[in-house]
Order: C-alpha cells, then structure tokens, then sequence
C-alpha cells in the first residue's frame, strides 16, 4: 500500500485561511478511497478549535534542532472521516493569534519543515512520500537532502511540492541557512535557494522536490512565462518535465445543493427545471433586504477583496452595471481600500447591491444557491475553486480566461449548444461588463439558461479524478527507486 505524508500549513476544518486548507482536506480524503495510506501533518494553532483539541491523542515528544536552538515538539493524532492528522505542537511558534503574518515565520516554518521530518524519525509510520504544500513546507526537500538521507528510514523517501499559488513565496534573509536551518552556505547559490540576495522556500521546494505539481493545466503553462512566474519563471521552465499541472476538486459532500444543509431549498440536476434554485434567491433577498423577486438576475460574489481578484475591473464599470435591471450580492473581505469602496456602493444602490465584509461559511452556500451567476474576473487564479463551486450549484461562472478558470469554465456557445458559462479573454473592464450583458440577454431565455445550468451541474469536478492522477504520480515515483 502506497503511504503518503501530506504536510500543510493549514487544513479544514481544523483550521483555515484560503484554498490550500481545503485541498489539504479533501484530497487525503479521496485519496483514502482509492487505497492509500496517507497522513495530514500540520501546526498545532491556538485557533484550532476546542472541540478538537479536546480529541487529540498525545503520541510522543522529541528535541528539533532549529539551528542552534534545541525547540520542544509534541506530536498530537487525531481521526477526521477516515484520514489520520498529526498536529506539531509547540506554543512559543503556534500558539499565537492568526497563522501567518508574524515577524518570525521563517523561523517557525524552518521549525515546522525540520518537526515534520523528525516526526517521522519517531513515529511508526515510513511514508513513501512527502507530499509538501506551498512555501511554508519548501524547506522539507532541502533538509530532507542535507540531513536525512543517509539514515536508513529517510533512504527511499520521495517529495513532491505542490505550487498553490507562486505570489507567495516565503523571501527571508540569507543569514537563516546557517542560523536556523543548519545548511551550509553553498545553498546560498543561484542554483539552489539564493533569491535576488536572499532566500526563498518557495524556490527550496522547487528545486529539490523529486516532483512539482500545481493546481490547473494553464496555471502550469503560465507561471514559465514572467508575468506570471514572480522571477521563478526561469527555474520553472528548467523544471518543466518534472512540473504537471492537475486542477483541483471540491468536497462533493460538503458542496452539495441535494444535501447542503446551509441552504434554504435543496435541489438537483433534475429539479434545477423547477422553482426550488429561484426559492433559495427569494429567500435570501429577504434576508438580505433586497426586494424580492424570483425573476431578476443575481450576481454572487464569495471573494477576497483585493487585486488580483479583479476588484479593479469591477468597480471600473460597477456603476454601469448596476444601471441594469439586476441585483448584486458579494461576500468577502480584504483590502481595506477595496471594503470601504464595496460599502459605498451598497450605501447607492440599497435595492440592487449587498456587501457582507466578513466571511461565513453558511452565507457563501446560501450565495452559491441562490445566485444565477457568479462572477470572477481574477487577473491570475492558480485553480479558484469558486467557479468550481458554482458550477456544481447550477449557477453559471463569469470569468476571465486565466489559470483554472480557463481550464474548467468553457464559455457557452449558441451554435453548439455547449458550454457551462460565460468568459473573456483580456484583462478589460469594458470586455468583463460585454461578457456579464452577454449572459443577462441569454439568462432571458429560460429554458437555455435551464440547459447551461444542466450542463453546469452535470460535469463531475470532485476529488475523483485529480486523485487518481496524485496516486499515479506516487506510483511511478515508487517503481523509480
């Protein structure tokens, strides 16, 4: 059986901040059905709720060396639908408010890459992979390298660095080699972790992983080329035969308009023909206090109010839009520049725009429910599992051709018949609100919107088959020893 540890910065739904806690989730999940002995390892935060903490098994403690300091770490066990989590404890690096953002991250994370690897020093359990995520684990193939692999438990161990989104690239001081990762300064080297007179785990995990996925077809394509590729474009393009791009999946029980308990109707494929979609949009007028009227159009948006979300474009024309005879609804927070602009045009608009700056689960599905369209007009977007989300609630995706939008929205063609929304090409305003009229003229015509939608909700995004392509890549790195 193959045995896979899959160490992360963040997972649900013991704790999240983006994207990377769901995947973190979900994969391991479906990858358990297909056979594989996989195991989560992430961060004992304070933030991880009590419910949970309450259940963690204690399993054993040991010294990590963090250069010349020698840190604490216990290791806490906990079951979650079928899947084993381990939880790297220790308070004086996670037992903070909010996960990331503190002066000393490199430190941490230096202590929870090198943490990861000593647990497998003194666990029971020999994956034949690490499965590492992002540049919060980049430093677990760097280390694994320099001081693992001549022990006879690390000597088969493969890696694997999944990029979820390269912006983020956790840049520190040269100075930490030595100080608080125990490596020589050869890494400090343009072929190895020297970035532009620092360091990058981003570029660790690159570099020395045995595999790099990331998270959509285009995403793989784009991030070798330099607007895309944050100054790794070059390495990436070195790196190309080892890099696959695998878009991601959703939770198909969690995001599940038949079963979803948040919403205020359940429905299928089938019913979607039926008024059940339009009962979750009058009810959440309601609760919003938005006129109610099953007939008009709604926009959602579940985002994070910043730049490369394309909140620029959208307040560009967001007074044209909102002269149309439609309702807005959006969700999320972010740059504070951006809230106070949402906020303002709530206060304009009181009958056509609502704007919820905070986050809650239940009003994101009742969102995606309720909605006709969900906008994403994102400048880069590595996967987005928003549209993805969309898709599967029969509310059709208006997005700009980037990244895993581009790989999983496929705009709809009268001629054809085909298609599963709506998208542009160029980073333009105007081209976005051509493409949002477009889709209100055909939502117009019922029984097409109805079969858009059924086309929408009939294509299969789950776990499923990006699993499967994971499990095959674990493979072939095992027969490769």
């Amino acid at each position: 059986m193959l045995k896979i540890l899959y160490a992360a910065s963040e997972a649900v739904p013991f704790i999240k901040t983006g994207g990377l806690a769901d995947v973190a989730f979900a994969l391991p999940k479906a990858l358990k059905k297909l056979g594989v002995d996989v195991r989560v390892i992430i961060p004992k935060y304070k933030d991880i709720p009590e419910k949970f903490k309450e259940n963690m098994t204690f399993i054993t403690s040991f010294i990590v060396p963090v250069g010349w300091r020698k840190q604490y770490c216990g290791i806490e066990y906990l079951e979650h639908e079928g899947v084993t989590y381990y939880f790297v404890d220790n308070e004086y690096y996670f037992v903070r408010d909010g996960l990331y953002g503190h002066y000393d991250d490199g430190e941490r994370f230096s202590f929870f890459c090198r943490a990861v690897l000593e647990t497998i020093e003194n666990i029971d359990f020999k994956p034949d992979t690490i499965h590492c995520n992002d540049w919060h684990t980049g430093m677990i193939s760097p280390l694994l390298k320099e001081h693992y692999k001549g022990k006879d438990k690390f000597s088969n161990i493969k890696t694997v660095f999944t990029i979820h989104n390269l912006k983020y690239q956790g840049l520190f001081p040269k100075e930490m080699l030595g100080d608080l990762l125990g490596l020589g300064m050869e890494y400090d080297s343009v072929d190895a972790l020297e970035f532009y007179g620092g360091i990058s785990f981003m570029k660790g995990g690159i570099n020395y992983s045995d595999i790099i996925t990331t998270v959509s077809r285009t995403y793989a394509e784009e991030i070798q080329y330099p607007f895309f590729g944050e100054r790794l474009d070059g390495l990436l393009r070195q790196k190309k035969d080892k890099l696959h791009g695998i878009v991601n999946g959703i939770d198909y029980d969690i995001y599940n308009p038949k079963k979803d308990k948040f919403i205020f109707s359940c429905y299928d494929v089938r019913s979607i023909r039926g008024m059940r979609k339009q009962e979750n949009k009058t009810h959440l007028q309601e609760t919003l206090g938005l006129p109610q009227n099953k007939e008009i159009p709604m926009i959602g948006m579940v985002t994070r109010l910043v730049d490369m979300k394309g909140l620029d474009l959208i307040l560009c024309i967001l007074d044209e839009l909102l002269s149309e005879d439609i309702q807005m609804v959006v969700l999320g927070t972010g740059d504070s520049y951006y809230e106070s602009q949402i906020k303002e045009f709530a206060q304009r608009y009181p009958y056509k725009f609502s704007a919820n700056i905070f986050f809650s689960e239940e009003l994101a599905h009742k969102i995606y429910a309720a909605s006709d369209m969900f906008l994403m007009p994102s400048l880069f977007e590595p996967c987005g599992l928003g549209q993805l989300i969309a898709l599967r609630y029969g509310t059709l995706p208006i997005v700009r051709e980037t990244g895993g939008l581009k790989d999983t929205v496929k705009s709809y063609n009268e001629e054809a018949g085909e298609g599963n929304g709506f998208s542009f090409t160029n980073y333009n305003a105007h081209d976005m609100l051509y493409t949002i009229r477009r889709a209100l003229e055909i939502y117009k015509d019922k029984e097409t919107w109805k079969h858009i939608a059924q086309n929408a909700m009939g294509q299969d995004y789950s776990w499923q088959n990006s699993a499967a392509i994971y499990k095959e890549i674990y493979e072939k790195l095992v027969k490769a020893e």
